[in-house]
């Protein structure tokens, strides 16, 4: 025997065992193992000689020999569980570079969504360590291994501290990304197996859906298609792998002469990049922030000298001091003729100018997140000053500190009988503001960065710091619906205490005549008299709309020249602004309680964001009507606005398939899409409120729910009939196409398929027909008639003989034997139920009769 195959024959040759005791057979019973532990005591029968006669079996004897010592005891242990092998390394190269890849992709899109710059460590490193996983992935790495649990540790360390001690347990997002980061930098130095870089693969898609929420730029969708591009590859690489493949373009074992079609990956690529777009156009946008933990800054230190009354809007003046942050100087005045600051806005401050001139050079400011559209509103102004506002209860301001546990400010609320909706808004700024905060109408929760904030007394909301670049917070506010035909019985009038006069019916006495009297004016204009004070609002808002127009080239205004009187009476028109203030003043002289409000349009909303852009150019002033029981109501008197702002009622479940049309009909001609308007217009918003209606269900308690169920179970029932209709047709068009001789064949095989006798696709049919006439078939269920060999054997006459066959009786009597084969089954089910159920009531009987 060479010593080649000596290991074969050894295990096969029992006898050679005592030679090779390492390689034995043997089975170790818990008998055994009680003896070993218990020399003393022996178990009597088992392996004990005085409890028999006869002489120990040779499995015993041998199983003695094995356990004289524990040491080969636990030898003998150990060679009896199965040891696994563990994976080979990867060898692909080009596998190892595009994993690696993926994940540099994740971490610049981490990097570019939040802003941060991680990448400038973690790709060199992370390319670095796969380098080393690389030249050793053939070797166990012990030491590598310690040292990477130890920095795993220091990495989970630090991400506890950025939590408690840096105070983010506002938002986690983003120190949760930079302990995967740290992670997966650490893990790249031991990467020898395929499964190791799947482990890769997958942290970096996890980095991926954290830039996705962290994303509010177009960036994002960059890095996005990349990490496609090169996922499809590495996908099918992947699994070539697995399949056993070493190299990329190792031929298949069934096919040496082949290779993988590159050319498919464009064509792979453009498909699910179609497919996902139209899966993403057609979503609907549910209500987010289902959650009560809202993104924020981190907390912001303040300066022990907080004054509570200013506003600081760095390009402006304020009380004759020129105010500035980083070195910037306001130069507009606050009153008089002067140039308006071309990155802020003047309206936002204790005061504003409306004499001043110039545009804004548009900029992004802010970016909003929210559950519904709306006018992001700063500031109110009650005091008319003639060619401005200013705020007369500025001394009113209210300091509200919030605990030092928590970063939630709880804001009084205004009473009303009007229904509200919460709506949750995230703002974050991308340039620096003034130190007041935006936020929907009547904000009840504030999530903001600072220990104390400001509450004026209408409700607007200011910072002890101004807001900055890269700011974040979120408001809760409760918004009003506006229900038409409830505030056309409500009068527009504030009650006050006695003594107490209403600031928001001033007018100065020069004007207020001529200004009562061109109101009325345009009131008679109406087709029939109004008598509601809402229907008056919204008439003089759209009456300055149509009658009057925006002059950019307007020129400054005397000293002493009254704003509103210039105006209506001399330049038929002015500044955006200038038609808020306007209609106040009109408002005001008929006696309806009114105000000018600043704050900003929406915005631009970005369907693949979720986010609204908004711009400076975005601010501006409209006027808010006061109904007693009711609140404040805007109106937008400036032409190009909605005469209403933005409200809850508006539904915006598929506002990104709307803004795909938008989108499309831009770039194609107006008629054309007029057309597609008109024709799909009306189905559209159908479809689209019914299910809207349908999703607000779930909305509804336990009933919306069961009806939501009952639906759904519905619509699949309908579903399920539809599917089944389609196949029975596209089943009777593929007969139609075939002879009359194929058809009753094609007839018999899916026939006989359901009853339980397919054909074989290796079976001839001259084989069928014997299988159908065979012994062996009258014990199957299976319909035993001579018209099916008849059948079967016409087919083989017409298909290889082509002889001309009479189908027609044919298939006359196949049809009727379908019909028999169906009536006897339903006879037999018939019969088995009231067989079954005789033989039921005939044992209960009888056990009434015997209880035992």
């Amino acid at each position: 025997m060479s010593p080649l195959n000596g290991h074969k024959s050894i295990r096969k040759d029992p006898e050679s065992c005592d030679r090779f005791p390492a390689r034995r057979h043997f089975s170790i019973t818990p008998a055994t193992i009680r003896y070993h532990q218990d020399a003393t005591t022996p178990p009597v029968g088992i392996l004990n000689p005085k409890s028999s006669p006869s002489s120990p079996l040779p499995s015993q004897a041998m199983a003695m020999r094995a356990l004289s010592s524990p040491r080969q005891l636990l030898d003998r242990l150990q060679q009896q569980i199965p040891q696994r092998q563990p994976d080979p390394p990867e060898e692909s190269i080009l596998l190892r570079i595009l994993a690696q890849s993926l994940v540099l992709i994740g971490i610049l899109a981490t990097d570019i969504a939040a802003e941060t710059h991680m990448w400038v460590w973690a790709i060199p490193a992370s390319i670095i360590g796969s380098l080393w996983s690389w030249h050793r992935r053939h070797t166990r790495n012990i030491a590598t291994k310690f040292l990477l649990a130890i920095g795993m540790l220091i990495a989970l360390v630090a991400f506890f501290y950025n939590m408690l001690v840096g105070r983010e347990l506002n938002d986690t997002r983003l120190v949760l990304a930079e302990l995967l980061v740290q992670i997966q930098v650490l893990h790249s130095f031991d990467i020898p197996r395929r499964k190791d870089l799947g482990y890769s693969m997958v942290i970096g898609l996890i980095l991926l859906g954290v830039a996705s929420t962290l994303s509010q730029t177009m960036a994002f969708g960059g890095m996005l298609l990349l990490f496609l591009a090169i996922g499809l590859p590495v996908l099918v690489m992947d699994y070539r792998s697995r399949l056993g493949f070493r190299h990329w373009f190792q031929p298949s074992p069934t096919a040496p002469k082949r290779r993988w079609n590159l050319g498919n990956l464009p064509w792979i690529f453009a498909l699910t990049l179609t497919i996902g777009l139209a899966l993403f156009a057609v979503m609907p946008r549910l209500p987010g922030y289902q959650f009560r933990s809202f993104p924020m800054s981190a907390p912001v230190e303040v300066q022990p000298n907080f004054d509570n009354r200013r506003v600081l809007n760095p390009g402006y003046v304020r009380d004759g001091q020129q105010n500035g942050r980083n070195g910037r100087r306001g130069t507009a005045p606050s009153e008089g003729a002067g140039q308006m600051d071309e990155e802020f806005y003047y309206g936002f401050g204790e005061r504003i100018n409306q004499n001043l001139r110039g545009q804004l050079k548009p900029k992004v400011v802010m970016r909003v997140r929210s559950q519904a559209p709306g006018f992001w509103r700063v500031q109110s102004f009650d005091r008319y000053t003639g060619q401005g506002w200013q705020i007369s209860r500025n001394d009113d301001a209210k300091t509200i500190q919030r605990s030092p546990w928590a970063y939630q400010f709880y804001l009084d609320r205004l009473v009303t009988l009007n229904k509200t909706k919460e709506v949750v808004q995230t703002y974050t700024i991308t340039a620096d503001l003034p130190n007041v905060i935006p936020a929907m109408a009547q904000p009840k929760e504030l999530f903001f960065p600072t220990q104390q904030v400001v509450r004026m007394p209408d409700g607007s909301l200011r910072s002890p710091v101004s807001l900055i670049d890269g700011m974040t917070y979120t408001v809760i506010s409760e918004v009003p619906y506006r229900n038409r035909k409830v505030l056309q019985s409500a009068a527009s009038k504030i009650p006050l205490a006695p003594g107490n006069t209403n600031d928001n019916l001033q007018i100065p006495p020069a004007i207020a005549a001529k200004v009562r009297q061109e109101t009325e004016r345009l009131l008679a204009t109406a087709p029939s008299p109004i008598t509601s004070d809402y229907e008056k609002a919204l008439y003089l808002a759209q009456a300055l709309k149509q009658r009057y127009s925006v002059q950019q080239d307007l020129p400054s205004f005397a000293k002493d020249e009254d704003l509103v009187e210039a105006f209506l009476f001399k330049y038929k028109g002015g500044y955006r602004d200038h038609f808020s203030t306007v209609l106040t003043m009109m408002l005001r002289s008929i006696g309806l309680s009114a105000r000018l409000t600043t704050g900003f349009l929406p915005g631009e909303f970005n369907p693949f964001t979720g986010l609204y852009i908004v711009r400076n150019t975005d601010a501006f002033a409209l006027t808010e009507v006061y109904f007693h029981k009711y609140g404040w109501f805007a109106f937008d008197p400036i032409p190009q606005h909605p005469l209403i702002p933005p409200a809850v009622e508006e539904d915006q479940t598929f506002t990104v398939l709307q803004q795909f049309w938008n989108w499309v009909a831009g770039w194609i001609p107006s008629p054309v899409s007029g057309f597609f308007n008109r024709l799909f217009g009306p189905v559209l918003a159908w479809l689209s409120g019914v299910l809207a209606n349908f999703i607000r269900l779930f909305t509804q308690g336990f009933f919306g729910w069961m009806i939501a169920a009952i639906i759904l179970t519905s619509l699949s029932f309908l579903g399920w009939l539809g599917w089944q209709g389609w196949r029975k047709w596209r089943y009777a068009q593929r007969l139609k196409r075939l002879p009359p001789m194929e058809q009753l064949y094609q007839q018999l095989l899916d026939w006989l398929t359901e009853q339980g006798w397919p054909k074989h696709p290796a079976q001839t049919p001259l084989e069928y027909v014997q299988q159908s006439i065979h012994p062996a078939q009258q014990a199957q269920r299976i319909p035993q008639s001579p018209l099916i060999p008849q059948i079967l054997q016409a087919y083989v006459a017409w298909r290889y003989g082509g002889k001309a066959i009479a189908v027609a009786p044919l298939a006359q009597q196949f049809h009727h034997l379908q019909r028999q084969q169906w009536r006897q089954q339903w006879q037999k089910q018939g019969r088995s139920i009231l067989r079954n159920g005789f033989l039921k009531s005939e044992k209960s009987r009888k056990n009434r009769r015997d209880p035992k």
